[in-house]
């Protein structure tokens, strides 16, 4: 399966963090408006942090061994969610999510690099997208990392992915915003 649509769709995200995001110093990626949200170096890393809780699946995918829950089976059940946890994650962030511990970025004062780090991820992450097309032609079913019951397919689990950087760069651009309207 062609894996261009999600490897250019992160390649924007991408280019727009590095344009937006990376001169911002240290005290800039780490400003938050307060102790109970997230700092633009907070999102790049939660993003990271999620996107990789996918890849054992991925390996085991790849080496034949993961084994799909029973309700992935069930095709109403994974197009169900799949479609639910999609729709629920577009960028306009109408809906307001906590996320789950499991991606909870790092507290604070992350390192001025984060930029540089969200780049190399981006790299990373792509190169896991192009070594699963075989995959995306089967049509493999997998589980979310938070939990085994919420089933969607690998294709779906990439598009999640992609809108949930798309989410998270708006939300990057609001704290960057406030930041600035607060003159640090």
């Amino acid at each position: 399966m062609d894996t261009r649509p999600w490897t250019q769709s992160l390649d924007a995200v991408t280019a727009d963090v590095e344009n937006e995001f990376g001169s911002l110093s240290h005290d800039q990626l780490n400003w938050k408006v307060n102790d109970s949200k997230w700092s633009i170096a907070q999102i790049l890393d939660h993003v990271m942090v999620t996107n990789r809780t996918y890849y054992p699946i991925m390996e085991s995918l790849k080496q034949g061994t993961y084994e799909v829950p029973w309700i992935g089976k069930v095709g109403f059940m994974v197009r169900f969610f799949g479609n639910f946890l999609y729709n629920s994650l577009q960028p306009d962030r109408r809906r307001r999510m906590k996320t789950f511990p499991l991606w909870e970025p790092r507290k604070s004062n992350l390192p001025a690099d984060m930029v540089q780090q969200f780049v190399l991820h981006q790299r990373e992450f792509k190169e896991k997208i192009d070594g699963c097309a075989e995959l995306l032609e089967q049509g493999v079913v997998i589980s979310s990392p938070v939990n085994r019951n919420i089933v969607y397919t690998l294709e779906r689990a990439f598009d999640i992915l992609i809108v949930h950087e798309k989410r998270h760069l708006e939300q990057a651009r609001e704290v960057r915003s406030m930041m600035l309207n607060s003159k640090i």
